[in-house]
């Protein structure tokens, strides 16, 4: 994802503050392109999946959590942290498995999504699941969830009335919708003709 661009900031000195089990923060002391001295603070998360599983009559799969760090419940895409060694594709076979108790024969790449790129690295892969099978979750201590089988042009809606705004779903969401050439209103003639 590099363009070629030379770096314009000059690293004068780095000095990690924390580092836990998910996320890292590290303090850098740079010069600017001219010449003032400042520093920025870097945080790094875990890498992960996002994936839309998508059934053949159109329904896409949804999980509603409570998240602790908002202190209330979102909607999203089955999603979570890539493990040492794990592949991104391998991650969103698991987290399927372990979230939505879905199994998929085929991921398409969707991409992929970094967000705040001003001071967050935490690349997000973007898959699209077909050929789904359910099969028992296996969801972690943690995971206090519910599972949702919508429409994707319901899915759509959710995204643009605010309903659903974590962003790698919202990404993730618009973009098969476009990929399947709709608003998810006839995605099951896009999908046979797939």
């Amino acid at each position: 994802m590099n363009s070629g661009q030379k770096n314009p900031v000059r690293l004068i000195s780095s000095r990690e503050l924390h580092r836990g089990r998910l996320v890292s923060l590290r303090l850098d002391t740079v010069v600017l392109p001219m010449g003032t001295e400042t520093e920025y603070e870097h945080v790094e998360i875990k890498q992960g999946a996002s994936t839309l599983a998508l059934a053949d009559n159109g329904d896409v799969w949804l999980v509603r959590e409570w998240k602790y760090a908002l202190g209330y419940q979102t909607v999203e895409v089955i999603s979570g942290g890539m493990e040492t060694d794990e592949s991104p594709e391998d991650t969103a076979h698991r987290e399927m498995r372990e979230e939505a108790g879905l199994i998929a024969s085929e991921l398409i790449p969707m991409g992929r999504v970094d967000p705040f790129t001003t001071m967050l690295r935490c690349a997000n892969y973007l898959f699209l699941a077909r050929g789904i099978t359910e099969v028992p979750h296996e969801r972690e201590e943690g995971e206090v969830m519910e599972t949702l089988r919508v429409p994707l042009h319901e899915a759509v809606r959710m995204v643009m009335d605010g309903e659903i705004t974590h962003g790698s779903s919202c990404v993730l969401i618009l973009k098969t919708a476009r990929w399947l050439g709709t608003a998810g209103n006839s995605a099951v003639s896009q999908i046979s003709q797939a």
